[in-house]
């Protein structure tokens, strides 16, 4: 496999330069040189094959013999373990439940297969590697998870103080060994420009091995774009007009969606919904990228005011803005009209959104205005009990937490703070190297 700087295409890779340092130095981000169509038969055969199986298929396409074949098979099988079902809500209207993994997000699956993709290509280093990773909310607790005491791995979580939700926050906080949080006095994209900038820093590097676990990884997307096809294999009998909703932040979620369309499932449309942070779709409507300040709401995970993966869009698109409205809606939508959708879906259909999940709903229904006859699946990105206040608060009830968030609540969270000045958090890594 084949990857390519969005920066300079001739600055091209393979895949474990690219799982590994992550991001380029020109500042790009990794992209397939060939995102390869899979024949017409996988698609007609889809419904016979387990999650794993396909997801094995779509990798090996992807990926090619640059991992042996059993290798590969071991990494997917033991990372997709847990189910993704589609659930029925109204009519034409399903949502696609990414939260059955242990960090009860859709992050799971990026991070568990490059958890492993990471560890296979770092078998034989003898420097210890370390990933850097920001996170607006799920991301850290899955990359936590993810990693938790892997051999020869460390990771360090960046999140923004105060602007992730308690039980996010103990997720990533808490588990200890190999994992350590840096809460930063600031932005998620405070946090995400430090890692970004640590990478180009040649006095870091020099000292660390590092990679990233955010969605600027390719190994996050590869995973990502499993479950287009597994929702696809369980809605494709229903209706062939289907269409994905995709809650939106950093926007690894959608480009992942994109290259399952290019590899050829057959998609009628996407849908980018965001919260008031629109910067997506702003440029769809006018033409017009204008990266911003994020701002919080109660879909805290979707705060992004300069999302990294809109360059990998751009690119997919070649830089052409009427095939990227073709194919991608833009939507958005405020606090006050989330607690509306998910106070109306509760007492309608007694099924609990959390606020990102909501956004997906309105915005599926809003298209289902002028496209009755589409089945739109959005994706519910988060168990809604990792915003229990706010979903407890909108809903006027009580609702029941599993397990694994129920343990959280009792742990004390142990994460050093720091401003969002580069400078304080270059001496905190170079002190932690000595």
């Amino acid at each position: 496999m084949k990857l390519y700087s969005t920066s300079d295409k001739n600055n091209i890779v393979d895949l474990k330069e690219a799982v590994l340092n992550a991001m380029p130095r020109d500042k790009g981000l990794y992209m397939p040189f060939n995102i390869p169509r899979i024949d017409d038969d996988f698609y007609s055969s889809i419904s016979s094959r387990t999650f794993a199986e396909n997801s094995f298929i779509v990798a090996e396409k992807l990926i090619g013999d640059f991992i042996p074949r059993d290798e590969l098979e071991a990494i997917v099988t033991d990372a997709i373990n847990f189910p993704a079902p589609v659930v029925g809500i109204s009519e034409g209207i399903s949502t696609l439940e990414l939260f059955h993994g242990p960090s009860l997000a859709f992050k799971d699956f990026g991070a568990r297969f490059m958890s492993r993709t990471m560890s296979y290509f770092n078998r034989n280093e003898e420097d210890k590697l370390t990933i850097l990773v920001a996170t607006s909310g799920d991301t850290g607790g899955a990359v936590a998870a993810g990693f938790y005491d892997t051999p020869g791995i460390e990771v360090i979580i960046l999140y923004p103080s105060g602007k992730v939700s308690d039980l996010q926050e103990k997720q990533l906080t808490t588990l200890g060994k190999n994992i350590y949080a840096c809460e930063i006095d600031g932005t998620f994209d405070d946090c995400q420009a430090l890692v970004k900038r640590a990478f180009l820093d040649d006095g870091l590097t020099e000292k660390y091995r590092l990679s990233s676990a955010n969605s600027i990884n390719i190994a996050r997307l590869i995973p990502q774009s499993f479950y287009y096809f597994e929702a696809y294999k369980q809605v494709v009998e229903k209706n062939e007009n289907i269409v994905f909703c995709i809650p939106s932040g950093n926007f690894g979620n959608l480009t992942a969606g994109l290259m399952a369309s290019r590899m050829g499932l057959p998609v009628k449309h996407f849908i980018a919904a965001t919260n008031i942070n629109k910067v997506v779709p702003d440029y769809l409507d006018t033409g017009n990228y204008q990266p911003q300040e994020s701002s919080p709401t109660i879909s805290n995970a979707m705060d992004v005011g300069s999302p990294s993966n809109f360059s990998r869009m751009l690119d997919m698109f070649n830089k052409n803005h009427t095939e990227f409205k073709n194919e991608v809606k833009g939507f958005f939508a405020t606090d006050e009209e989330t607690e509306e959708t998910m106070k109306e879906v509760y007492d309608q259909y007694r099924y609990i959104l959390d606020p990102h999940g909501a956004i997906g709903y309105r915005a599926s229904e809003e298209h289902r205005k002028s496209f009755p006859s589409d089945q739109v699946v959005f994706l519910e990105t988060a168990h809604p009990g990792k915003f229990l206040p706010t979903v407890e608060r909108v809903l006027e009830k009580k609702i029941d937490l599993p397990q694994a968030l129920i343990d959280l609540q009792g742990k004390e969270k142990e994460a050093t703070p720091l401003s969002n000045n580069y400078t304080d958090f270059k001496e905190y890594m170079i002190s932690r190297a000595k």
